[in-house]
């Protein structure tokens, strides 16, 4: 039995050109990401990778990788990939990241490879399944619950009630959790997924597609660790990363 750990692939964020002298990077635009995402990989077991921005290679990395990981960042999924009408005041986008992610995830549902989102690739996953969007939920959302948290993302934001019989819910082993929260938009409809947590206020904080090796997509950061069901769920994609076909 093969007991090398799975390669997992994590998508990178792109930062455009910002000099040294002027406080950034580079003068050059560069890929970067969270420690933290790659060291939640590590400990869960697997061999993470980070995957650049490729949609034309996507099919070709997925064939190479065990699983995938879309992680979030500070940008919007455009409206125009869900129907979604004008964009709001407050989305910005990252069209070249956006489409190789979109690629790799249907990519990855092609093959039946094992797939994470996290917060934006949570709504990138259900844009990819046919959803919608919330693109700002205090527009949307009656008395909504501080989903830009003012406080460290390394602590709880709020608490989120896991749908029962759900994936989910058994790898957590939890019908409550508390979560970290950073985001301004949110699932709207989840297409061909299932919802399979939300937060008090109504918003759609999980969802998942039936049939499918593992495929979910949460809109907290787990790979921060802050909970017992985060380290499970990172520890659960491994494992079917590991036992992919």
């Amino acid at each position: 039995m093969d007991t090398s750990p799975p390669l997992i692939g994590v998508t990178l964020d792109r930062e455009p050109p910002c000099p040294p002298e002027q406080g950034g990077y580079s003068s050059f635009p560069w890929y970067a990401m969270r420690c933290n995402y790659m060291d939640a990989v590590t400990a869960a077991g697997g061999l993470p990778v980070g995957l650049a921005h490729d949609a034309a290679q996507a099919a070709a990395v997925m064939a190479r990788l065990d699983g995938l990981i879309v992680t979030g960042g500070a940008f919007d999924i455009s409206p125009d990939l869900y129907d979604g009408g004008a964009p709001h005041p407050t989305v910005t986008t990252k069209a070249t990241r956006t489409d190789a992610e979109l690629a790799l995830v249907r990519a990855a549902l092609d093959l039946g490879r094992p797939i994470l989102g996290i917060c934006g690739g949570e709504q990138l996953l259900a844009v990819a399944l046919g959803g919608t969007l919330i693109q700002h939920i205090p527009d949307t959302i009656a008395s909504p619950l501080p989903h830009e948290q003012p406080n460290p993302r390394d602590e709880a934001g709020h608490e989120i009630t896991i749908v029962p019989g759900t994936r989910l819910a058994h790898i957590t082993r939890a019908s409550r959790m508390a979560v970290n929260s950073a985001h301004h938009q949110a699932v709207a409809t989840p297409g061909r997924a299932i919802v399979s947590a939300v937060a008090a206020d109504g918003v759609i904080e999980a969802v998942e597609l039936p049939g499918h090796p593992f495929c979910i997509g949460v809109q907290w950061h787990p790979e921060f660790g802050i909970s017992t069901g985060d380290r499970l769920l990172f520890r659960a994609l491994t494992d079917a990363s590991r036992h992919r076909e």
